[in-house]
């Protein structure tokens, strides 16, 4: 197969996999997880709101926040979106992650709010309904 052939597969299984986990509005309703600091850079411009949740796997207060984030995306207007920081450490340093989880709330592509640690869902459900108001 060639390379052109390989590209244009990628990027059916793509937007396929993108129509799966998108609700009616057009938002995705699992976290998206950044693949790369282009394609962050797109969730956070083509996004009114956005939730970011840095993260690393060996994390344990991160996995005690995996399921609010989940039930975040599923049922506010926020995209929430996860940068693993091991995968991606130059995206966490140019945003001046220390610790993790850092989440950080994007409003029309522009910084609101920044929380580091643990966050209850009733809090961060508060900032996302009022950033998208």
């Amino acid at each position: 197969m060639n390379e052109t052939n390989e590209s244009d597969e990628r990027e059916a299984i793509r937007a396929a996999k993108r129509e799966r986990l998108l609700d009616e509005s057009g938002k995705p309703t699992t976290p998206v997880h950044v693949e790369s600091p282009v394609h962050f850079e797109e969730i956070v411009a083509d996004e009114e709101v956005v939730l970011v949740d840095f993260y690393a796997d060996w994390c344990g207060p991160c996995k005690m926040l995996e399921p609010t984030m989940e039930t975040l995306a599923a049922d506010t207007d926020a995209v929430v979106a996860k940068v693993d920081v091991d995968a991606l450490q130059s995206l966490a340093q140019r945003h001046n992650v220390q610790g993790v989880p850092t989440l950080l709330l994007y409003v029309d592509g522009e910084v609101a709010e920044r929380r580091v640690g643990v966050q209850d869902e009733g809090t961060l459900r508060t900032l996302v309904e009022q950033a998208a108001n």
